[in-house]
């Protein structure tokens, strides 16, 4: 990448693009591809397309589950392969914005009045979605409610929640959001805030609201207690691209926002996305360079840095959109081929204070994914020098950037939008999901199941019986200690010392269980028994 800045101006006009209908514009010439290689890639990039084309058909895009995948419906919903999902589609946007009307005049309220705050209970793509959302478009100004998560299953978090809400649970809706409707992470939530509604006097039930899975344990559970609502999940949505189902629409409804004007902006970009010509598309664009810049291998780290406050999210968003789909031990043909990008990011110009002194001059194992958001602010800003506004500096910080990584030889691709709006953040979603479709295709995965995250829930029910019956033991056995060496020979589990060990040592620093700690000199000789 040793070109002249006239070599770079030639190279700019000639990889940069703006699509008019999207108002948006997509920078790729600081990326060092060759100018062959659009055409070096057009066969792969041809069966991505007809592959993406498959999916928006209905075809099963997700052979292990034996699904199709249909989150692009979802904002274009003639486009679904029945009318019967067209019909659920059209029917549920419609009954959120009835229920966000009945909520907003105060029709259906709490105990305590009109609802004023809203709790969402879920985890992942039930909580990131509507977080990333909320962060990019509320004003606690005009937001109809303010809105408050509980997105993992820490007590202490949930606590702080609940303290911010203190006192205002008569005039609090809780959504519990998981397509299952067997997320334990999202089921203990559910209990923790109906145990705090019941402390108040409260009844959950009459503030309580489902998006959830037909005829799942959520779903069958919120009917039983005559739950306010329940929005449907279908199968064909992945946690991870279901912002714009009930999960997030439901959210951004209440909060006061068009939601019309999201599946708009996702909708228009799908349209822009659908061209087979890789020129006139962004999200084609977007995953070749991908490829080109990791070798097809994930080899570099995806650096998302938006500069604007209201975009810091989208990183921590994208984390999940792009890891749990590609990350992937074995591609379609079952041949081990460990994929993946990773993304990290928070936002410009506070990165500048933290870590592009690595991106500048450390190692050189990432790209950078700059999001210009042109727009400052509604109203006219006031100068900070002459001529300069706080705006004018953020900007410049962002081109001082982009500039200083390339002369070191860092490869980064731009993204222009005029202003953070409805529309631009349904454009955003619907064109990363798109980038990601057309990636994986291109390395032969499947983007739309995730079963390191099924794993990782199996072995966490295994440590938990465990746990049972470590417990057992101890209270079966109330006047002795046992060591993780000791306890492992009375389970006969000789492999299970180091998991014992650390279960232990949870226990013990919680009251509620009631296990003590007899401290050794070293630490693993430690004993534990029940308190007497």
């Amino acid at each position: 990448m040793n070109w002249t800045q006239e070599q770079l101006w030639d190279r700019f006009k000639k990889f940069y693009s703006f699509y008019p209908t999207l108002n948006l514009g997509l920078d790729i010439s600081r990326v060092g591809f060759p100018d062959n290689f659009f055409d070096s890639m057009g066969g792969r990039i041809q069966k991505a397309f007809n592959d993406m084309q498959l999916v928006d058909q209905g075809a099963i895009a997700n052979p292990d589950e034996k699904r199709m995948v249909g989150h692009y419906w979802l904002r274009a919903p003639k486009l679904a392969p029945n009318p019967e999902i067209t019909r659920q589609i059209e029917s549920t946007i419609q009954d959120i914005e009835t229920f966000a009307g009945l909520v907003h005049s105060g029709a259906i309220k709490g105990a305590k009045g009109p609802f004023k705050k809203m709790l969402i209970i879920g985890i992942g793509g039930s909580a990131l979605g509507p977080q990333f959302v909320a962060a990019a478009l509320g004003n606690p100004a005009t937001d109809r409610l303010s809105i408050h998560f509980f997105d993992n299953t820490d007590p202490d978090g949930i606590d702080k929640v609940l303290q911010t809400l203190n006192g205002s649970l008569g005039q609090t809706l809780s959504i519990v959001i998981s397509k299952s409707g067997g997320t334990k992470e999202t089921r203990n939530g559910m209990l923790e805030a109906e145990a705090a509604y019941k402390k108040q006097g409260l009844d959950f039930s009459k503030h309580a609201v489902a998006i959830t899975g037909l005829q799942s344990e959520l779903d069958k559970f919120a009917e039983s207690r005559a739950w306010l609502r329940r929005f449907p999940m279908w199968d064909w949505v992945g946690g991870r691209t279901s912002v714009l189902s009930a999960v997030g629409l439901l959210p951004a409804a209440l909060q006061g926002f068009p939601i019309r004007l999201i599946l708009s902006g996702a909708a228009a970009c799908d349209a822009v996305n659908r061209n087979k010509e890789i020129v006139q598309n962004p999200a084609a664009q977007l995953a070749l360079m991908w490829h080109y810049v990791g070798a097809g291998r994930g080899s570099k780290d995806m650096v998302v840095l938006p500069y604007k406050d209201r975009l810091e999210l989208f990183s921590k968003y994208l984390q999940q959109l792009v890891m749990e789909s590609l990350g992937k031990e074995l591609d379609l043909s079952g041949k081990v081929v460990n994929q993946g990008i990773a993304v990290y990011g928070n936002k410009g110009s506070t990165d500048q204070h933290a870590y592009v002194q690595q991106l500048r001059e450390g190692v050189p194992n990432f790209f950078v994914v700059f999001i210009e958001v042109l727009k400052d602010r509604n109203e006219p800003s006031m100068e900070v020098e002459p001529n300069v506004t706080s705006g004018d500096f953020l900007h410049g910080f962002y081109l001082g950037t982009r500039q200083a990584l390339f002369e070191k030889g860092r490869q980064s691709i731009t993204l222009t939008i005029r202003e953070v709006s409805p529309f631009s953040v349904g454009l955003l979603i619907a064109l990363f999901e798109r980038a990601v479709g057309i990636y994986a295709s291109l390395i032969n995965v499947n983007a739309y199941h995730q079963p390191g995250v099924e794993a990782g829930k199996k072995a966490a029910t295994t440590v938990l019986s465990l746990q049972h019956r470590i417990l057992d033991t101890l209270h079966k056995y109330k006047n002795r200690s046992f060591s993780a060496e000791q306890m492992a020979e009375a389970l006969n589990a000789p492999t299970e010392k180091e998991t014992i060990f650390k279960i232990c040592e949870h226990l013990a620093a919680n009251p509620d269980k009631k296990i003590e700690k007899l401290h050794q000199v070293s630490p693993v000789d430690a004993s534990y028994q029940v308190i007497s």
